[in-house]
């Protein structure tokens, strides 16, 4: 086994959970879990600490907004209120209203499920990334965010590390080129394996931990 190899091992043994699993999120190819996603998604990629962001979208979750219509039917206040209980008070006012103009959206154009916008890409990762960008409050990060998970169900996404995750490569001494790296990985699921370089890009010492315990 080369330095990369075990650099890649001791990475993904320690922090090779993806945020999805982290927020409580059982991902499947179904409506609900990939809503969840892609409200997950949507706050990851604010400024703010992933932890709090992962803490809203749970705190959301118990309060049953975890599918585009009963986002799109709560009141304002009472998404306002639920971001609140996460932590996630900074960005709170503006959120709550991209969450409800975003699950009007869903909802309008592609009937709530997100496998239809999946299926209107046609395997294009390009055209998927656009056509997600098209939900308020999802932008390029947001996107890239709900790709790198979303791949674990729609393999035809795979492999997918977006700037953010080859930069936590970087960051440890390893190529900075996906298949390079799926390469290396082994059978580590491309998801498991974006999410452990994006915790590396985020924390150096997480990096500073895998290289250390690689020797």
């Amino acid at each position: 086994m080369n330095r990369d190899e075990r650099v890649l091992r001791e990475l993904v043994s320690g922090y090779g959970r993806t945020f999805a699993e982290e927020a409580g999120i059982r991902l499947t190819d179904t409506p609900q879990p990939l809503y969840r996603l892609l409200v997950l998604s949507l706050l990851l990629s604010a400024r703010i600490r992933s932890s709090v962001a992962v803490a809203a979208a749970r705190a959301l979750h118990e309060e049953h907004l975890d599918s585009p219509r009963r986002m799109a039917q709560a009141g304002r206040q009472r998404r306002v209120d639920a971001l609140g209980r996460g932590g996630y008070r900074r960005y709170d006012e503006r959120t709550a209203t991209q969450l409800g103009d975003g699950a009007e959206l869903l909802g309008r154009r592609w009937g709530g499920d997100l496998r239809r916008l999946h299926r209107e890409a046609e395997g294009d990762v390009g055209t998927l990334r656009e056509l997600l960008q098209e939900e308020p409050g999802i932008g390029p990060a947001g996107a890239g965010i709900f790709l790198r998970e979303a791949q674990r169900v729609w393999p035809d996404v795979a492999p997918y590390l977006d700037g953010k995750a080859l930069s936590g490569a970087g960051r440890l001494g390893l190529p900075e080129d996906p298949r390079k790296l799926t390469g290396l990985a082994g059978d580590t699921q491309p998801a498991v394996l974006a999410a452990a370089l994006v915790r590396a890009a985020l924390d150096k010492r997480v990096a500073e931990d895998c290289l250390r315990r690689a020797g």
